[in-house]
Protein backbone atom coordinates (compact mmCIF):
# COMPACT_ATOMS: atom_id res chain seq x y z
CA UNK A 1 0.00 0.00 0.00
CA UNK A 2 1.29 3.52 -0.95
CA UNK A 3 1.96 6.14 1.90
CA UNK A 4 0.79 9.48 -0.20
CA UNK A 5 0.09 13.07 1.20
CA UNK A 6 -0.56 15.31 -1.04
CA UNK A 7 -2.47 18.50 -0.05
CA UNK A 8 -4.48 20.67 -1.86
CA UNK A 9 -5.86 24.17 -0.90
CA UNK A 10 -8.57 24.70 -3.43
CA UNK A 11 -10.67 28.01 -3.60
CA UNK A 12 -14.30 28.14 -5.64
CA UNK A 13 -16.70 30.65 -6.40
CA UNK A 14 -20.45 31.24 -6.84
CA UNK A 15 -20.96 32.32 -10.44
CA UNK A 16 -20.51 36.01 -11.18
CA UNK A 17 -19.20 36.13 -7.50
CA UNK A 18 -23.00 36.56 -6.48
CA UNK A 19 -23.00 36.80 -2.36
CA UNK A 20 -26.02 33.74 -1.96
CA UNK A 21 -24.51 31.84 0.28
CA UNK A 22 -25.93 33.19 3.45
CA UNK A 23 -25.23 31.68 6.87
CA UNK A 24 -28.19 29.17 6.89
CA UNK A 25 -27.17 27.99 3.11
CA UNK A 26 -23.16 27.93 4.53
CA UNK A 27 -23.55 25.79 7.42
CA UNK A 28 -25.83 23.30 5.27
CA UNK A 29 -23.80 23.12 2.83
CA UNK A 30 -20.14 22.32 4.53
CA UNK A 31 -22.33 19.48 6.12
CA UNK A 32 -23.36 18.26 2.75
CA UNK A 33 -19.94 18.46 1.22
CA UNK A 34 -18.00 17.31 3.80
CA UNK A 35 -20.74 14.10 3.88
CA UNK A 36 -20.35 13.89 0.04
CA UNK A 37 -16.69 14.02 0.67
CA UNK A 38 -16.84 11.39 2.39
CA UNK A 39 -18.67 9.02 0.60
CA UNK A 40 -16.47 9.93 -1.91
CA UNK A 41 -13.49 8.74 -0.40
CA UNK A 42 -12.23 12.47 -0.59
CA UNK A 43 -9.98 13.78 2.82
CA UNK A 44 -11.63 16.74 3.26
CA UNK A 45 -9.97 17.96 5.88
CA UNK A 46 -11.41 21.71 6.09
CA UNK A 47 -13.87 23.85 4.44
CA UNK A 48 -15.09 27.78 4.92
CA UNK A 49 -16.02 30.31 3.38
CA UNK A 50 -17.76 33.26 3.02
CA UNK A 51 -21.04 34.54 1.06
CA UNK A 52 -19.24 33.58 -2.69
CA UNK A 53 -16.81 31.29 -2.32
CA UNK A 54 -15.25 28.43 -0.23
CA UNK A 55 -11.95 27.03 0.85
CA UNK A 56 -11.06 23.50 0.94
CA UNK A 57 -8.08 21.80 2.22
CA UNK A 58 -7.77 18.26 1.03
CA UNK A 59 -5.34 15.55 0.59
CA UNK A 60 -5.74 13.56 -2.77
CA UNK A 61 -5.83 9.96 -2.69
CA UNK A 62 -3.72 7.94 -4.70
CA UNK A 63 -5.97 7.83 -7.59
CA UNK A 64 -7.39 11.03 -7.41
CA UNK A 65 -6.70 14.37 -9.57
CA UNK A 66 -7.17 18.28 -8.85
CA UNK A 67 -9.91 18.50 -11.31
CA UNK A 68 -11.69 15.14 -10.42
CA UNK A 69 -12.38 16.12 -7.01
CA UNK A 70 -13.54 19.61 -7.83
CA UNK A 71 -15.58 18.38 -10.38
CA UNK A 72 -17.55 16.02 -7.89
CA UNK A 73 -17.57 18.28 -5.22
CA UNK A 74 -18.66 21.51 -7.32
CA UNK A 75 -21.19 19.62 -9.44
CA UNK A 76 -22.92 17.67 -5.95
CA UNK A 77 -22.99 20.46 -3.90
CA UNK A 78 -24.22 22.87 -7.04
CA UNK A 79 -26.94 20.09 -7.60
CA UNK A 80 -28.02 19.69 -4.49
CA UNK A 81 -28.43 23.72 -3.78
CA UNK A 82 -30.63 23.42 -6.91
CA UNK A 83 -33.02 20.01 -5.94
CA UNK A 84 -33.52 21.79 -2.70
CA UNK A 85 -34.28 24.99 -3.65
CA UNK A 86 -31.54 26.66 -1.24
CA UNK A 87 -31.65 30.03 -3.52
CA UNK A 88 -34.38 32.04 -5.41
CA UNK A 89 -32.05 31.94 -8.34
CA UNK A 90 -30.62 28.81 -10.17
CA UNK A 91 -27.21 28.34 -8.26
CA UNK A 92 -24.39 27.95 -9.99
CA UNK A 93 -20.54 27.38 -9.34
CA UNK A 94 -17.94 29.66 -11.75
CA UNK A 95 -15.84 26.54 -13.95
CA UNK A 96 -12.82 28.04 -12.82
CA UNK A 97 -11.39 27.32 -9.48
CA UNK A 98 -8.13 27.95 -7.90
CA UNK A 99 -5.78 24.73 -6.54
CA UNK A 100 -2.64 25.38 -5.17
CA UNK A 101 -0.65 22.53 -3.23
CA UNK A 102 0.91 22.86 0.55
CA UNK A 103 3.05 21.52 2.07
CA UNK A 104 3.68 19.09 5.43
CA UNK A 105 5.06 22.60 7.25
CA UNK A 106 2.28 24.78 6.01
CA UNK A 107 -0.76 22.85 6.87
CA UNK A 108 -1.28 24.29 9.90
CA UNK A 109 -1.20 27.56 8.64
CA UNK A 110 -3.55 27.04 5.55
CA UNK A 111 -6.09 24.95 7.73
CA UNK A 112 -6.41 27.95 10.43
CA UNK A 113 -6.52 30.52 7.08
CA UNK A 114 -9.84 28.32 6.13
CA UNK A 115 -10.97 28.48 9.59
CA UNK A 116 -10.91 32.34 9.97
CA UNK A 117 -12.36 33.09 6.63
CA UNK A 118 -15.66 35.65 8.37
CA UNK A 119 -12.99 37.30 10.53
CA UNK A 120 -10.59 37.69 7.24
CA UNK A 121 -13.39 38.74 5.15
CA UNK A 122 -14.57 41.54 7.04
CA UNK A 123 -10.99 43.02 6.64
CA UNK A 124 -10.81 42.39 2.80
CA UNK A 125 -12.79 41.40 -0.06
CA UNK A 126 -12.87 37.86 -1.75
CA UNK A 127 -11.87 40.05 -4.99
CA UNK A 128 -8.85 41.21 -2.87
CA UNK A 129 -8.12 37.86 -1.17
CA UNK A 130 -8.44 36.35 -5.00
CA UNK A 131 -5.94 38.57 -6.59
CA UNK A 132 -3.48 38.48 -3.88
CA UNK A 133 -3.59 34.70 -4.17
CA UNK A 134 -2.95 35.37 -8.10
CA UNK A 135 0.25 37.49 -7.52
CA UNK A 136 1.47 35.46 -4.92
CA UNK A 137 1.22 32.51 -6.84
CA UNK A 138 2.52 33.97 -9.72
CA UNK A 139 -1.01 33.49 -12.00
CA UNK A 140 -0.59 34.85 -15.35
CA UNK A 141 -4.39 35.50 -16.00
CA UNK A 142 -6.96 36.36 -13.83
CA UNK A 143 -9.17 33.48 -13.35
CA UNK A 144 -12.66 34.32 -12.45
Amino acid sequence: MPYVRVWIHYVWATKRRRPVITNRIKKRLIEHIRSNAKLKDIHLNEIDGDKDHLHLLISLGTSQTISKVAHLLKGESSNWINKNKMTEERFEWQEDYFAVSVSESNYKIVKRYIQNQERHHKKNSFAIEYQDFLDNYRFLKELG
